[in-house]
């Protein structure tokens, strides 16, 4: 499978309206050469570089969306977040990310610390899950665990403009 986005490349900068610095909304996504046995898609981002907080899964999660179907090949900007299940513009369930919410919640990285890389990862399953949401990414991996057929990935580069 091959991720992409129409408003950052791989490795390239994550434009300050998809993260906490500016209007905190979920960037659009896109992905093609989906295998033929694909029934569902599970969405994580993570920050691999934010470091490891205690009680909290690492790396760090922005964002976990499940039970997205086979027939969908992208995500639109702007997801609503806090709501634990969509069903427009897309269906799909939101999982609990590491600041404790269910939703997207983009990059801020603490002043000085360097460029962060925002890794999201698609992964292609074998078998519909049906599972509840705000699950944490441990429960979603467990469930997924015998099913990933394919994942894509796309790394978003940020780094913090805040001066205080």
């Amino acid at each position: 499978m091959i991720l992409t986005s129409p408003v950052f490349q791989d490795h390239k900068h994550i434009p300050t309206r998809y993260t906490g610095e500016g209007e905190d909304v979920s960037p659009p996504l896109e992905w093609s050469e989906i295998p033929k046995n694909a029934r569902e898609f599970v969405l994580i981002c993570e920050d691999p570089d934010a470091p490891a907080l205690p009680g909290h899964p690492y790396p760090f999660v922005h964002w976990m969306t499940y039970n997205i179907s086979p027939n969908v090949s992208s995500l639109p900007e702007g997801l609503p977040a806090n709501e634990l299940r969509l069903k427009l513009p897309v269906s799909l369930e939101q999982g609990t990310n590491s600041f404790g919410k269910v939703g997207y919640r983009g990059p801020m990285p603490p002043k000085g610390s360097g460029s962060h890389h925002y890794r999201f990862t698609l992964y292609a399953l074998d078998a519909e899950l049906g599972i509840r949401p705000a699950l944490t990414k441990e429960r979603l991996l467990k469930a997924m665990d015998g099913h990933v057929i394919s994942t894509a990935t796309l790394t978003g580069v940020y780094e913090s403009k805040l001066t205080h």
